[in-house]
């Protein structure tokens, strides 16, 4: 409840006047049952009409002043929930955006998504409820023992024995439930998870055909889902039924020690039935209270898991004083790079070294798995290394800030990513003071102002989520062109070109290399052609360094690069080289 304090502390206001409200009402429900004492023993016992029309008219004040008090009450507590909420999913939204590439996928989407809109909302709950009832439903339980007491002492015994035995089973329940509730929403992002794969990888399913293996683990994942929830449910539910028993003994014991008070004369008839609605109030109250104690559980549950979302340390990447090392006209220098990755698999890199004078083009070339997005994750310092150095124009990556990062390097991934919107809209993402003229000249050196200019909007054409009314070439120029309006210093494309037919692909390579500010560009691909005009080429082969020069020195020392040529333009174009 800390967690939760802490933010409903500055909506003060509201998180004390609703209470306060609450409290009012009570004290007016408490005075009900006196009231209508009053009418059997005075007013029906003297027949005095009057006087029960005066008490019909006290009940009837103090229904309408406890429904405008409720009324606010139920304003303030809403209000303070509601805000008090929207700052956690903030706080916890701007938290998720400072997670490093690392910090994302040890996380998982599903993970992030369930604890920003599920987990809050159960926390919003929680603090509505709580704010309502915390301090009116043990309120009226004391207040009308204490009232019963007023009444009739011996009697009012019956509720000290009764109200302890709830509060056990209320405590018993909540124990067992508690960590029920965690596993629950465990399994809840276990199916969100499973919902987005099937999502976003329909294609793939139904290419392949394994539509009903998808449906069996959904099935799997949500009936241990709904098994679980069955199981708090039913735990749950004992607690209605006991909390019934229970007040409904003490009714029993109530109407048996009064009714021979009755009998005696030591207790009128009024009072009896006063007695029995105070323990009716506490029966209300008590199950409302019960119910107050299971949403906390959940939202305490809840609580926790984003508390320990905020905990995580967003970046868990060193950073290293600024201050030269190198020279600052080459613009990358590695050497002994090496890098792997936490969750223990084998290195993605091992002693990488090479050097790239400024304007240059480095093709980085290899097979699946060879290392080559590693080593551009390394380039924009997504990820510490694990060895070694490299440099960017005589710093070491690792002393640039992000801020600095984004300015320096233009990176197009390789699944071509735009943002809901406009065409417009993706490209002032990059860059916010670019000009339409600079927008038209970003589209036209990636290829893409052909695509633009038939639209029928064109700049102002709608994007759809993730861009689902674009072809995957189009995707491509389009993000290539996003790359460009902000002039990088360093130009990465991550197999960026994959989509584009041979020829366009190479109109986008020689106006890569023209261009006016003449960029230092590190080109990734699986094809030869798509490097082979590169000013030096990497070639990668299970994260070590099979070999780099220029397309011509490679044909003649590195066999792997040679084999890869060769599967795409034939032996004969080798041995012609």
């Amino acid at each position: 409840m800390k967690f939760a304090a802490k933010y409903l502390g500055d909506y003060k206001k509201e998180a004390i006047l609703a209470p306060l409200f609450k409290m009012l009402e009570a004290i007016f429900e408490l005075f009900v049952p006196l009231v209508m004492a009053k009418i059997i023993d005075v007013g029906i016992a003297q027949q005095n009409r009057p006087y029960i029309a005066g008490m019909c008219g006290i009940l009837i004040l103090l229904a309408v002043v406890g429904l405008v008090v409720a009324i606010t009450a139920q304003y303030f507590s809403a209000k303070a929930a509601i805000y008090a909420a929207g700052k956690i999913r903030e706080d916890v939204f701007f938290h998720i955006g400072t997670f490093s590439r690392g910090r994302l996928e040890e996380q998982g989407t599903a993970t992030l998504v369930t604890r920003i809109t599920n987990d809050v909302n159960q926390v919003q709950n929680g603090m509505n409820m709580f704010l309502r009832l915390f301090l009116r439903s043990p309120f009226i339980v004391f207040g009308a023992m204490l009232m019963a007491a007023l009444v009739d002492f011996s009697a009012a015994l019956v509720f000290c024995v009764v109200i302890p035995l709830l509060g056990l089973v209320v405590y018993l329940v909540m124990k067992v439930t508690l960590p029920r509730f965690r596993q629950i929403q465990t399994q809840l992002e276990k199916v969100l998870l499973r919902v987005s794969e099937n999502l976003e990888g329909v294609r793939v399913i139904r290419a392949f055909r394994v539509e009903e293996r998808q449906k069996e683990g959904f099935a799997e994942d949500t009936n241990e889902l709904m098994e679980r929830q069955l199981g708090a449910g039913k735990i749950q539910a004992l607690l209605n039924p006991v909390t019934y028993a229970l007040i409904n003994l003490g009714i029993a014991g109530v109407l048996w020690i009064s009714g021979d008070a009755v009998n005696t004369g030591s207790l009128s008839q009024g009072e009896a039935v006063a007695l029995v609605n105070y323990m009716s109030q506490i029966l209300v109250e008590l199950i409302k209270l019960a119910n107050l104690i299971l949403l906390l559980t959940r939202a305490m549950a809840s609580a926790g898991r984003l508390e320990d979302i905020l905990k995580i340390s967003g970046d868990e990447r060193s950073y290293r004083e600024a201050g030269r090392k190198g020279d600052a006209g080459v613009a990358i220098l590695a050497k002994g790079l090496s890098f792997s990755y936490r969750d223990g698999r084998d290195t993605a890199l091992t002693d990488i070294s090479f050097t790239l004078e400024e304007g240059q083009m480095l093709g980085i070339i290899g097979g699946t798995g060879s290392g080559k997005s590693s080593l551009v994750r390394l380039l924009r310092h997504a990820y510490d290394r694990t060895g070694g150095e490299l440099l960017l124009w005589g710093r070491d990556v690792e002393s640039y800030t992000d801020e600095e990062m984004v300015e320096l390097v233009g990176h197009v991934p390789q699944k071509a990513n735009l943002l809901a919107g406009t065409i417009r809209y993706n490209l002032l993402s990059a860059n916010p003071s670019a000009t339409e003229e600079e927008m038209w000249q970003a589209l036209e050196w990636a290829q893409a102002r052909e695509i633009v200019e038939k639209k029928e909007h064109q700049l102002d054409e709608v994007v759809l989520k993730n861009a689902s009314n674009y072809s995957g070439g189009q995707k491509q120029r389009l993000t290539i062109a996003r790359a460009l309006i902000k002039k990088p210093r360093l130009l990465i494309l991550d197999d960026s070109a994959s989509a584009l037919d041979m020829l366009t692909e190479k109109k986008l390579r020689q106006t890569l290399t023209n261009l006016p500010w003449k960029p230092t560009i590190v080109l990734i691909s699986q094809r030869a052609s798509s490097v082979m005009e590169a000013d030096r080429i990497l070639v990668l082969e299970d994260g070590t360094m099979a070999g780099f020069g220029s397309s011509r020195e490679l044909l003649e020392t590195c066999d792997i690069y040679r084999e890869i040529y060769s599967t795409q333009f034939g032996k004969e174009a080798v041995d012609a080289s």
